[in-house]
């Protein structure tokens, strides 16, 4: 598996607006998109541009707040009412083939690919098989 582009680290907040006027009032975050529902996966999204190197594009911040009790990342806020980071994302130009690379190393995919919050396929790699990080996997959007 070659190592792609961080494409954001996702961050689990119990107060969205509350997390946006700290990247822009503390972190001097200048790019923040609209807030977002995803019911499929019970959350609410926002994402904080982060800028690049000499003018590249940088990354993000994902903003992931829980749509109700049934949210997947409901008991993970119940255990850290501050909220903290919750996963990194990284880019690969093939969805299927990262997840049968990632399969052929003895690593374990949560699920099949599905559409992320960036509308593209994404998969999660369990923490134990990752360093203790909970890891997401998306292709490259696009239009990049």
């Amino acid at each position: 598996m070659k190592l792609g582009r961080l494409n954001h680290i996702g961050v689990v907040t119990p107060s969205i607006p509350e997390s946006i006027a700290h990247w822009r009032d503390v972190m001097g975050a200048t790019k923040i998109h609209d807030p977002f529902d995803l019911p499929a996966q019970g959350v609410k999204v926002c994402f904080v541009d982060t800028p690049g190197a000499n003018g590249t594009e940088g990354s993000q911040i994902e903003l992931i707040e829980p749509l109700g009790e049934d949210s997947p990342i409901h008991g993970f806020l119940a255990k850290n009412p501050l909220g903290r980071q919750h996963h990194v994302c990284f880019e690969v130009p093939d969805i299927h083939a990262a997840k049968a690379e990632f399969e052929a190393m003895g690593k374990r995919v949560l699920g099949e690919p599905r559409i992320g919050a960036h509308g593209t396929l994404i998969f999660f790699v369990h923490p134990k098989d990752m360093g203790g990080m909970l890891t997401e996997i998306m292709e490259t959007p696009k239009d990049h």
